[in-house]
């Protein structure tokens, strides 16, 4: 019995850890086809943009937003998986040698606790190196068209006051975490706040001290442009402070956080996102083993009782409110409202104590 039991267990394992890869590659691959489209569209009229490098960018993009559906892979693939074994009685025959739901479902939360680590320990780093990899692709795309190409948002903003007088700048994208901006628009004013220039730049990188510009294009109101390769404008902004300003907790690497954490309380800014993300990234884990729990407790129904298609309904509403739970916590704690910890592990109880009291009713109520 004993050998058997291990055996299921490392079929049972195999055949969720296939359901739930097979579920990955299916999302990865349509989203690399719908952005790659988009950046099709984008660069249609780039004549330097070659559909192999366009190709590389939308690859290299598309790795951390698949990151954030990971868990609703696990939820589908567990699902589609333990459908798939009742269809083909495989369930049946496995409660008839005496194998319990629990002894069968266990193989399945090891599998998904282990790819947890794994997409903590090394698809996030990976993840967050192709974006910086897809930023810097974007800017040579794109490097010739100031505020063109693929940004974030309404692209970044930074306002700095020097003793000469105040500069608005905008920058269509950002590269290592803000140290190197691409794209860029600058208004400059004086101690009166009367208009100075504006000044075009294709990339700035930040230095002690400066900002560097090159290719910059100086317009004011009494003279024509002015073309210079390279422009430098003083600035009292450490590599901390843009690096808290332009960077999002998501493209942060899990083992680079803890320095982030430390390097933002030293320089006084708040801590919580990063903070979040951190705990998150270590929860992951057990949110996934919990979308096994709220999967199983919705696909082990044998097909003869029916009602299977309003189970797989329910499975899928149960995702939907975690994913509305562990939103709503997220938000409670960047406002500080809500301890991190406890906003990155309160979807994992809530999942995984619905799926065992679900069980618990389903298999010994």
């Amino acid at each position: 019995m004993s050998m058997m039991t291990n055996t299921l267990g490392r079929y049972f394992a195999g055949r969720f850890v296939i359901s739930a890869l097979g579920v990955f590659a299916s999302i990865f691959v349509l989203l690399v086809l719908v952005d790659y489209i988009e950046m099709v569209r984008k660069t249609s009229g780039l004549v330097s943009a070659s559909p192999i490098t366009v190709a590389e960018t939308s690859l290299f993009r598309v790795p951390q937003l698949l990151e954030k559906m990971m868990p609703f892979c696990i939820l589908i693939g567990a699902m589609t998986c333990y459908l798939a074994l009742s269809r083909r009685l495989e369930l049946v025959i496995a409660r008839a040698a005496g194998v319990s739901a629990w002894q069968f479902i266990a193989p399945a939360l090891a599998s998904a606790i282990l790819l947890g680590i794994i997409a903590t320990a090394a698809y996030n780093p990976m993840s967050a190196d192709l974006r910086e990899r897809s930023k810097r692709m974007e800017a040579e795309l794109f490097g010739s068209a100031p505020g063109g190409g693929v940004q974030d948002a309404a692209g970044f903003w930074i306002n700095q006051v020097n003793s000469d007088g105040q500069v608005i700048m905008n920058a269509a994208r950002s590269e290592q975490q803000g140290v190197r901006l691409t794209g860029l628009t600058l208004f400059r004013f004086d101690n009166d706040y009367n208009f100075k220039e504006r000044i075009e730049a294709r990339e700035a990188t930040l230095e002690e001290g400066r900002w560097a510009f090159k290719g910059a294009r100086r317009f004011s109101l009494d003279a024509p442009p002015v073309d210079q390769d390279t422009f430098y404008l003083p600035t009292s902004l450490t590599p901390a402070q843009v690096r808290n300003s332009f960077s999002t907790p998501e493209t942060v690497s899990f083992w680079q956080l803890p320095s982030y954490i430390r390097s933002s309380e030293s320089s006084g800014f708040a801590t919580a996102g990063y903070r979040l993300q951190y705990h998150k990234l270590i929860a992951q884990p057990f949110l996934l083993a919990a979308m096994v729990m709220v999967a199983a407790s919705v696909s082990l129904r044998f097909f003869r009782f029916g009602g299977v298609q309003k189970m797989v309904l329910s499975g899928v509403g149960a995702g939907f409110l975690l994913y509305v739970l562990s939103k709503v916590t997220e938000d409670l704690s960047k406002a500080e409202l809500m301890h991190p910890i406890a906003a990155a592990w309160l979807p994992v109880f809530v999942g995984g104590l619905t799926g065992f009291l679900a069980l618990l009713y389903q298999e010994d109520g």
